[in-house]
């Protein structure tokens, strides 16, 4: 019984900390782009290649 004097607090607290950390993730703009990684992951371009596809098609390409 002296064990929930401790176990229930640090279960609220616990959870009020999960919550915190929550609203703070959403004020900082986690959620803002879901789909935004998954779509990066399978662009054909190279990463450091910031041209556009059309520029790309212009130039011969090395065999």
């Amino acid at each position: 019984m002296t064990s929930l004097v401790w176990l229930i607090p640090c279960a609220l607290a616990l959870g009020l900390l999960g919550l915190l950390a929550f609203l703070w993730a959403l004020r900082s703009g986690q959620f803002e782009d879901l789909e935004g990684a998954g779509w990066r992951a399978i662009q054909d371009e190279e990463p450091g290649d910031a041209s556009s596809p059309a520029e790309n098609a212009e130039k011969p390409r090395p065999q």
